[in-house]
């Protein structure tokens, strides 16, 4: 971890783009993308087309460090290469993005209203492999469905114990408790984690740090507190599964937040746009959400 990329994911004037689709999000993104299931015979395959089109994000003229502070990389993507290099050591190296990881597994069933993590096993060497490729920090994601403090606790106290961990092996953890945008109690869930996240940092020593990555709230700056709180390096919102142009409006009234965005940034990029398309395509999706998160 350099001093310039935390300084870069402090204060950089920009967003992070998530490209982080793990097995069971990638079918979706490549259809979205225009390439359906009959595209692909081996989830090998579907995996090297998946590579392909976040190789063609990242080596667009449109994506520098200028408007993009960091990225969040699939541990797959990490482990190949762009451009004849490390995919996370192009990023930094070539366009001064700070590369982040991906550590979860996946969710687990639901209890109390919402999904913890499932087990992580082999973290520590995962974390290892991923300083040796110069990663800045993490990112693992938890659902809260309802307004349930059983739900709501479990989570964060999960987030935060693997947090602890993270930033033991000398990385910056990114949590990330998501309410489901979907749900029927999403503004009385918010209320519910806004002190769960607060009691959580008042834990951490003076010299711990974390991000946070928030669903955007029903109510506007309702995270503000943690925003400006010394155990915070930035907070970033993710999109959810709303539009680019809805979640660009919402982010727009969140004032220190920042996007993390990954459907909302690849929403109107295909495999069949020529090179031209694609990266007046990739501008606009990135001035829009670089424009919503300097407010």
């Amino acid at each position: 971890m350099s001093n310039e990329q935390r300084e870069q994911v402090r204060s950089g004037r920009g967003f992070i783009a998530a490209l982080d689709q793990s097995g069971g999000s990638t079918p979706r993104a490549l259809k979205l993308y225009g390439l359906d299931e009959s595209t692909y015979s081996s989830e090998s395959e579907m995996f090297a087309l998946i590579h392909e089109m976040r190789s063609r994000i990242i080596t667009s003229p449109a994506f520098t460090g200028d408007r993009i502070v960091g990225s969040i990389l699939f541990e797959m993507t990490m482990d190949r290469q762009i451009g004849g290099t490390g995919a996370a050591e192009y990023l930094w190296e070539e366009k001064r993005v700070v590369p982040f990881l991906k550590v979860d597994k996946g969710l687990a069933e639901e209890v109390d209203g919402a999904r913890v993590m499932k087990p992580i096993p082999d973290l520590g060497a995962l974390l290892s492999r991923a300083r040796s490729h110069g990663v800045f920090g993490t990112k693992m994601r938890s659902v809260i469905r309802l307004a349930d403090p059983a739900g709501v606790s479990a989570v964060v106290g999960q987030q935060f114990a693997v947090g602890k961990e993270i930033i033991g092996a000398g990385l910056v953890p990114i949590i990330e408790p998501e309410i489901d945008i979907h749900s029927p109690q999403k503004a009385a869930a918010e209320e519910l984690l806004k002190p769960a996240i607060l009691a959580e940092l008042g834990r951490l020593d003076a010299d711990q740090v974390i991000m946070l990555k928030l669903t955007l709230p029903d109510e506007a700056d309702l995270y503000a507190d943690l925003v400006e709180h010394p155990r915070v390096l930035r907070v970033a919102a993710l999109s959810g599964g709303y539009t680019r142009e809805d979640a660009t409006a919402r982010l727009a009234q969140n004032h220190g937040v920042i996007a993390s965005f990954s459907r909302a940034l690849t929403e109107g990029l295909t495999a069949q746009q020529s090179q031209a398309e694609f990266d007046a395509a990739l501008e606009l999706a990135i001035a829009s959400i670089y424009a919503a998160s300097i407010t």
